[in-house]
Order: structure tokens, then C-alpha cells, then sequence
């Protein structure tokens, strides 16, 4: 499988790491880009390669997610509380997964905008993002906080 291991590690705790931070930064970067214009000659780039990489982080960590529970958990879902970490976890990834890749494409077309729209679309456009970009945080943490939980609570 592709997302199952790096050098003989399993890539889903590895992998995540890229998610973990590519994702606040696009979420940071396009807000701080829509909201203060002065600052977009400077960052435009940075938010262009964070709307493509944050949701392809997202998608590798999806990926790699379910390989290694397919790997670790062949015979099924655990019982008990473990099992139902692992639930919660799961439930995260494709709100995660669709909020990091409608922020990435926001954050795209608010470029795409400031550079050669109006004001007016500008402006609907940050709003649209800063609304992506809170949901894609509030995902990033809440699958982060369930995975991490998973693994090590008792």
C-alpha cells in the first residue's frame, strides 16, 4: 500500500505531522492575506503553496490513517473504550479532509481575486475563507486531540 509505511514505520504517525501544520498555516496565511491588503504582494505565494499542500497533507494523512488501521486492527474495531476513540478519531477525517480542501480552494480563488476582481468579490471571499479557515482549525484540533487520546490515554 502506498499511505502504510515510510522506511518500515508506519506513515499515519509521520505523515499527520505535515496536516498538523500546513493546515493552520494555509488557515492563518489566506485570513491574514484577505484581511490585510497591504500584506498580499509579500504572502500571495506562500498562501498559493499552502492551498495546495494543506489539503494534499490532508488527504495523505486520511489515507494513511486508514492503512494503518487496516494494519493494526485486521480483525476489526476494538471493544470498549479503545474502540471508541478510535471511532471518534476516525469521525474527523473526512469533515477534515473536505473543510482543508474547501479552505484550499477558497484561499485560490481570494488570490485569484485580489489580484484580478473587484473589492466586493474580494471581500465575500475573505469572509467564505475565514469561515473555512475556522472550520479546517477546529478539525485539524479536534482530530488531533481524539488521535492523540487514542494513543495514549488509559
Amino acid at each position: 500500500m502506498m499511505f502504510d509505511q515510510i522506511l518500515g514505520l508506519p506513515a499515519h504517525p509521520l505523515i499527520i505531522h505535515a496536516a498538523v501544520i500546513l493546515i493552520p498555516l494555509l488557515a492563518v496565511g489566506s485570513v491574514v492575506y484577505g484581511a490585510v491588503p497591504r500584506v498580499r504582494p509579500s504572502i500571495g505565494w506562500a498562501v498559493v503553496l499552502l492551498a495546495i499542500a494543506a489539503p494534499a497533507a490532508a488527504f495523505a494523512a486520511k489515507e494513511s490513517g486508514e492503512a494503518f488501521f487496516d494494519g493494526m486492527f485486521a480483525g476489526g474495531l476494538p471493544e470498549g473504550a479503545l474502540g471508541a476513540r478510535i471511532t471518534e478519531h476516525q469521525s474527523y477525517a473526512n469533515p477534515l479532509l473536505l473543510s482543508a480542501v474547501g479552505l484550499g480552494v477558497s484561499s485560490l480563488l481570494l488570490v485569484y481575486s485580489a489580484r484580478k476582481l473587484g473589492r466586493i468579490t474580494t471581500v465575500v471571499l475573505t469572509v467564505v475563507t475565514v469561515l473555512l479557515a475556522l472550520a479546517a482549525g477546529f478539525y485539524v484540533l479536534r482530530a488531533g486531540h481524539t488521535g492523540a487520546t487514542a494513543v495514549w490515554a488509559r
